[in-house]
């Protein structure tokens, strides 16, 4: 048999003989060369044979070799071959990591991907089986796009690609990457979402339409946020928002169940049942329910109830609140049933002074709640720090308010808020889909109001696309749209708490290294010294 592969670990050599395990990246297979059996394979374009056991010698650790024996079963029971020839293939010339514990700091994991994979595939150390090594999670990754074409392909979709550098930033409320086109002479963004150019397939008469896409936002780098990433966005003709959600939770159940076999998911300390029909809340509901939750321990929280969050100046006053108020101290709330009698003392004065301070600035607050926009910002504000952080089992979070959602058609049972979901578990948003907006009058209306929200210095509101407007103008069926991503639906499912470590190569600051800064004054860097 032939087989080759990098020498996982120094060989060891017990005079005339040695053993030394080769390693694929994902297995190892153990080889055994002894001195007067083993011939070397020249290099040279003939091909020769030259001394196979000095060869050998010459090796080091992380190596690459080709080797050609019969197999055979050492006394120990482990399966080797017996090495007959022997070939050097590729050299090492940076000592490979820790074969017994790995790479640990994670920005040399994330910024050096290659010894990142190195290092999973050497290491030695028992592992937790919920601990993918860096290969399993990426491996993992390209399961959960498998699945998800085969899913949509199955439902009649159609895959397509749309522009990566477009005119406008258009498709979501985001801070676009700028360039310039030297030939057309025209500045071109790089796409911050399809959906706009989806949609006009719609139009063209695409019923069902998929792109598994890369988005780019000029945005904050976190945990949870890459400036490039990810999307799956899809678009059913004839469906609404309730028929959408329906189907994502098929499609999600069926991509958990193919890729790690069955539908409950380990995620940190979290235990998330995919099995169970997905939990559905209005926004407004999800505020008030978290915000008793968070409270109930707090003296005043207790007067705030569900009324509270159909009042807009209520709203504004409660989102003023919690801003004064700090995470720091809204972090305490969470534990404040376990608090010590004097940091629950504590917490009730913060709240209490908080609360004071929000009432003397009323009038301030009462004019902003005469502003649909801006009372609609903060209902999405107290959401996010009240409710987002709790929601771990698969949950869709409805009833968006029309103002921060202006690609969505709005309720008929409720105008001021837009047949709009955001998919939620583990505490990540990971989905966000509605029924499509296709009355190009009200849809420009809508484009106005983001411009005059520009204007006021929103720089993620969205921009006027006229042409769009055109298309909707031909006529654009009932559809309904969602983008899930896809980043953090691995994050979830191979139990990763940054986006960084499901990204091959993440975006990082420029390493500032001695090896940088020799390249820069034009010298040669210390791996190729003499």
């Amino acid at each position: 048999m032939r087989v080759a592969g990098r020498l996982a670990a120094p060989p060891r050599v017990m005079g005339k003989a040695a053993f030394v395990h080769l390693s694929d990246g994902t297995s190892r297979l153990q080889i055994y060369v002894r001195r007067q059996d083993v011939a070397g394979v020249s290099n040279d374009a003939d091909g020769g044979e030259v001394d196979g056991w000095q060869l050998f010698n010459l090796l080091d650790h992380g190596d690459f070799i080709g080797v050609e024996g019969y197999l055979f079963v050492t006394k120990t029971g482990e399966l080797s071959v017996h090495v007959e020839r022997l070939q050097f293939l590729a050299k090492a010339l940076l000592p490979m990591p820790d074969k017994m514990h790995g790479i640990h700091d994670p920005e040399i994991r994330q910024r050096q991907r290659y010894a990142d994979l190195i290092a999973g595939s050497l290491k030695l150390e028992e592992r937790d089986p919920n601990d993918l090594t860096p290969r399993q999670v990426f491996e993992l990754r390209s399961k959960v796009v498998r699945e998800i074409r085969r899913f949509l392909d199955e439902h009649g979709y159609i895959e397509v690609e749309t522009p990566m550098l477009t005119p406008l930033a258009t498709g979501a409320a985001a801070r676009p990457f700028k360039t310039h086109h030297n030939a057309l002479d025209i500045d071109l963004y790089a796409r911050i979402a399809p959906e706009l150019y989806l949609k006009r397939l719609v139009v063209g008469g695409f019923e069902k339409v998929y792109e598994l896409n890369r988005n780019f936002r000029n945005e904050g780098i976190s945990t949870k946020h890459n400036p490039e990433f990810t999307m799956l966005e899809f678009y059913w003709a004839y469906m609404d928002v309730n028929g959408m959600m329906d189907l994502c939770e098929e499609l999600l159940r069926s991509v958990v169940y193919t890729v790690i076999g069955h539908t409950h998911v380990r995620y940190g300390e979290h235990k998330i049942d995919f099995s169970q029909r997905f939990q559905r809340m209005k926004m407004k509901e999800a505020a008030s329910t978290f915000w008793r939750l968070r409270f109930q321990y707090c003296l005043g929280g207790a007067e705030v109830n569900e009324h509270w969050f159909e009042n807009p100046n209520r709203i504004s006053f409660l989102a003023y609140f919690l801003k004064l108020l700090g995470l720091e101290s809204l972090d305490w709330v969470i534990d404040a049933a376990f608090l010590g009698s004097e940091k629950q003392k504590k917490l009730n004065e913060e709240f209490a002074f908080s609360w004071e301070r929000a009432k003397a600035h009323q009038s301030t607050i009462d004019e902003r709640a005469r502003n649909d926009s801006l009372v609609a910002e903060d209902l999405v504000y107290l959401f996010e720090q009240l409710a987002e952080p709790r929601l771990i089992q698969p949950t869709f979070i409805t009833d968006f308010p029309k103002p921060v959602s202006p690609l969505s058609k709005a309720s008929p049972a409720d105008p001021s808020v837009a047949e709009r979901f955001e998919y939620f578990v583990g505490a990540l948003e990971s989905a966000n889909g509605f029924s499509e907006l296709n009355d190009p009058e009200e849809q420009y209306q809508r484009f106005k109001d983001q411009v005059q929200q520009r204007e006021r210095g929103d720089e993620e509101a969205m921009v006027m696309d006229e042409d769009y407007i055109r298309a909707l103008s031909y006529g654009m069926p009932p559809a309904a749209g969602i983008g899930v991503g896809i980043d953090r639906l691995v994050m979830l499912l191979a139990n990763k708490h940054s986006i960084r470590d499901v990204i091959l190569f993440p975006h990082l600051r420029p390493e500032k290294s001695e090896g940088s800064k020799q390249e820069a004054e034009g010298t040669t860097p210390e791996v190729f010294g003499a």
